[in-house]
């Protein structure tokens, strides 16, 4: 018997690269997948995780115990499809009970051929990967010996140098009005944007233009935007050479400049700051980050496997003014946020590692989108 895309009792196994296995479930699509095990925190939002662009080659292990009791909808979508390679979960809800529910998650995922796996300890799988650290991992419906499975994970490419940019870009550019009057136009690079993150700018009045990651600077600079935004998205910064050099090319015009997540790892390598790959990551909705320019704490949304290495208390000279550190997160210091002041003192481009957007949750950094908006302002008047 088959209820939505779960058949009760269909055996799948998991297998992680250093010889760990699984026995569970069947949950989702029938097969087998392969891609970098991590988990995410959150107890809620799911579909805004799993089709998260910024997912794409990761198998999502959900720490939370109990997934799926509000199935799945159409508006929540934060792309046009599932990108998450693979989903762990312990217990799948076989009964979905929210009122906007269009049907349930099993059923989803097998939809559109995500295979996933459910019945299965995710807090040994979790305790696991924090100990040693993410890791490439395989899903299987079909080939159910651990030997065999793992022989298939350590053939898959590692995360790190994987440049996966173009495999979530938009092909063509899509412009989103704005709410109202139109206050300003901003050139949005697609690195792997959520849908909400537009939707937030067009709340506060901006016209925004997503454009491809493989937009020349001058496509870009033709648009007269008011100010750029680079998005989140996957894999490596250091192989987006590309868009690390047309950043510098949006610095050197003195453009206004806004990225989150991604974005904030391609800011920093701009400015000349590495970057490095976490051990296991942030990911889910509850991370606290201290805003240093105001001292306030953050309840946040997370998903990054790499960061920035720059110094938290010192004041960095580059070649568009004077950098510095402005969000930590308060459980590792890991740097969230980078700033860049002109030789005036005034900010001319931040960026934050986290989702202010925040699809599903929590709404704290929405402020934000108004500094990015009193940004283009300032720089607007100074123009005028």
């Amino acid at each position: 018997m088959t209820i939505g895309g779960l058949t009760p009792g269909a055996p799948a196994l998991l297998v992680l690269e250093d010889g760990r296995s699984f026995r569970g479930e069947s949950m989702g699509a029938q097969g087998e997948t392969f891609g970098e095990a991590v988990f995410a925190t959150g107890m809620s939002g799911y579909q805004e995780t799993l089709t998260d662009p910024s997912y794409h080659r990761q198998v999502v292990v959900a720490t939370a115990p109990h997934i799926g009791n509000t199935g799945w909808n159409d508006e929540d979508d934060e792309s046009s499809r599932i990108w998450v390679a693979g989903y762990v979960v312990r217990d799948v809800s076989r009964v979905r009970s929210n009122w906007r529910s269009d049907r349930d998650l099993p059923s989803e995922l097998a939809r559109q051929g995500v295979v996933g796996i459910t019945g299965i300890d995710t807090r040994a799988l979790t305790r696991h990967l924090r100990e040693r650290g993410v890791m490439r991992v395989g899903i299987s419906t079909v080939d159910l010996d651990p030997a065999s499975l793992r022989a298939k994970v350590l053939q898959q490419p590692s995360m790190a140098g994987a440049d996966l940019v173009g495999d979530v870009t938009t092909s063509h550019e899509v412009i989103v009005p704005p709410a109202g009057e139109r206050r300003f136009t901003v050139a949005a690079v697609d690195l792997g944007i959520k849908d909400m993150t537009p939707h937030r700018m067009a709340e506060r009045g901006i016209e925004v233009h997503v454009l491809p990651a493989s937009v020349s600077f001058e496509d870009l600079r033709s648009l007269r935007p008011d100010g750029v935004f680079f998005s989140n998205g996957p894999g490596d910064p250091a192989a987006a050479t590309a868009s690390v050099d047309l950043l510098r090319q949006v610095l050197d015009d003195g453009m206004p400049f806004f990225g989150i997540c991604f974005g904030n790892q391609l800011f920093g390598r701009a400015l000349g700051f590495p970057t490095y790959k976490l051990k296991y990551g942030h990911r889910g909705i509850n991370q606290p980050v201290m805003d240093r320019t105001t001292r306030k704490v953050e309840i946040t949304a997370h998903n990054h496997g790499f960061a920035v290495d720059a110094p938290r208390d010192e004041v960095i000279d580059t070649p568009w003014g004077a950098a510095t550190v402005s969000h930590v997160c308060l459980n590792d210091d890991v740097v969230e946020g980078l700033e860049l002041h002109d030789a005036d003192g005034e900010l001319v481009a931040f960026s934050v590692q986290y989702h202010p957007e925040a699809a599903a949750g929590p709404h704290d950094s929405a402020y934000l989108f108004d500094r990015f908006t009193d940004m283009l302002a300032h720089r607007a008047g100074k123009d005028a």
